[in-house]
Parts: structure tokens; sequence; C-alpha cells
């Protein structure tokens, strides 16, 4: 008696040899094109034309407060905040 083997994805998914078996066979019938998968980006999506880069700043609690009761206020994230007050003084005349 042979007993299966279960494996777990990194979504917490619990495959066994049967479904490894299984999505083998469809891949090797069906028409994936691997130069389309291959081209396809992982992680974060872009901000802009390149990707980010962290920028580290010093502020101070009140500051940090204001900034924290805003994005919560906005439904929105701190680093959203900084990247919107940025713009506004570097960008709009």
């Amino acid at each position: 008696m042979t007993t299966q083997r279960t494996y777990q994805t990194r979504t917490g998914r619990v495959l066994t040899d049967s479904d490894i078996a299984r999505i083998a066979a469809e891949v090797e019938t069906s028409e994936y094109d691997i130069e389309e998968l291959k081209t396809r980006r992982r992680g974060r999506p872009l901000l802009g034309r390149a990707p980010s880069e962290v920028v580290t700043v010093r502020i101070d609690p009140e500051l940090r407060a204001a900034i924290s009761d805003r994005a919560e206020k906005d439904g929105t994230t701190v680093s959203a905040i900084h990247r919107e007050a940025l713009r506004r003084f570097l960008l709009q005349p």
C-alpha cells in the first residue's frame, strides 16, 4: 500500500500526489504561452514609470499623528499621504 504524500502551497492549499499528477497532465495538454507567462510581473505594481525607491524621512510625533489621522480619515495609507503631499508641493504650480 502506497501512502500519498501531501504538499502545501504558499497560500496554504494542500495538494496530494494525485493533485500534482492532474495538474501536470493539464499543463501538458494545454497550450500555455510560455513567453507570455515569463513576462508577467510579480510583486507590487509600479507607481510610476520605474520601480519605486524607499526614502527614509524623520518627522516629529505631532506631524506623524496628523498624517496617520488623515490617512485613516481618507481611507488610504500613510505612504499615499506622503506621496500626495510631495506631489502637491513639488509638481503643482
